[in-house]
């Protein structure tokens, strides 16, 4: 079976044309009856080998840390990231394995974060809260800068949503230092979640762009987007569902169920215009939760659990095995500028 990766990969070798891997994306879209700009696709294995290396690398690099641990503090991350480096430069840069791929790249920019983690927890350093906030955006800084240095060199596409997560590391423990020097409040709670949901529209914002300079999710570009949306969609909906108090468990009430669902249903839109469905998954837990306290406070206390299961599995299925006619239905509805900048596949069997 090929990927996307692998044709892409033949007709920048030149193995084939680019017309002959048109035709044969039509065909192939044409037998699924769904546009192949509407599936999702991203390497993770090709086959059991890539969980035979990956289950090898993470034993070598626990090796790598505990012998790094032993020597001297730090020394474990710099193992870390040096063993992963390595590794990528046969796995990654030659045979193009993906699942070992991903978690080289978490090792390498995790090993290079560790290095100072690890120095000043061993070495119990006692810092202010304000220079332990300064701090903790430098590493941020650094592991952004690490996934830069990967990127250049092996580009993976999971790479730019690393680096993303380290500058958003950043930049929270920047403004929260300024709040503390502004406010003299040594409390973040209150610009926590406000800087959290806007960080992830930006980095929502950013997915998209990649997104649309690939509408066809021929190239590599689609796959660093989808990254970036699964990094975007958590930092996005934490916030909101915080927001209405379902974060408090138990503690919510009808307004705030009913809540959950207008912005799960929102969210659904958004999911389907863009095609992605990062949204939906990460949203999916305050959904049940919601879910399971309605069933039980209209008395179906025993079923609650399953009743929900049953409504949502159903709703998702349903959702996936028709969501090229809804979301077709969906986007003929947009503004023709709009319509332009979202994946073509579905709008050409419009």
């Amino acid at each position: 079976m090929y990927s996307e990766a692998d044709l892409q990969s033949a007709v920048t070798a030149g193995a084939i044309s680019h017309e002959a891997a048109e035709a044969f994306r039509a065909h192939a879209a044409g037998m699924r009856s769904a546009p192949v700009a509407d599936e999702e696709h991203f390497r993770l294995i090709t086959g059991f080998n890539d969980i035979f290396v990956t289950i090898a690398a993470v034993l070598l690099l626990m090796a790598a840390a505990g012998i790094g641990h032993a020597i001297a503090p730090g020394i474990a991350g710099v193992l870390v990231a040096g063993a992963a480096w390595m590794l990528a430069e046969f796995f990654t840069r030659k045979r193009r394995m993906a699942l070992p791929s991903i978690v080289l790249l978490l090792a390498f920019v995790g090993g290079v974060a560790a290095v100072p983690i690890n120095y000043l927890a061993e070495t119990n350093a006692n810092l202010s809260e304000t220079t332990g906030t300064m701090v903790g955006a430098g590493i941020g800084l650094l592991a952004a800068g690490a996934a830069w240095l990967h990127w250049r060199r092996f580009m993976v596409p999971i790479t730019v949503a690393a680096g993303a997560a380290g500058l958003v590391v950043t930049a929270i423990a920047l403004v929260v230092t300024a709040w503390h020097s502004a406010t003299g409040n040594r409390d973040p709670e209150p610009i926590l979640l406000p800087l959290t949901f806007l960080f992830g529209l930006a980095v929502f914002a950013v997915a998209m762009r990649w997104d649309m300079s690939d509408p066809k999710r021929e190239t590599r570009r689609s796959d660093v987007a989808f990254w970036l949306h699964l990094l975007a969609a958590p930092m996005i909906a934490h916030p909101l569902f915080a927001w209405l108090g379902v974060s408090d468990g138990e503690n919510i009430g009808a307004a705030a169920a009913l809540g959950v669902l207008a912005i799960y249903v929102l969210m659904g839109a958004v999911a389907l215009a863009v095609d992605r469905r990062a949204l939906l998954v990460s949203a999916l837990a305050y959904v049940l939760l919601a879910l399971t306290w309605l069933f039980r406070e209209f008395g179906m206390v025993e079923l609650n659990v399953a009743l929900t299961g049953l409504v949502i599995g159903s709703a998702l299925l349903a959702l996936s095995a028709f969501w090229t006619p809804i979301r077709s239905a969906l986007v003929q509805r947009l503004p023709d500028t709009l319509q332009s900048m979202l994946p073509q596949g579905l709008l050409a069997h419009a």
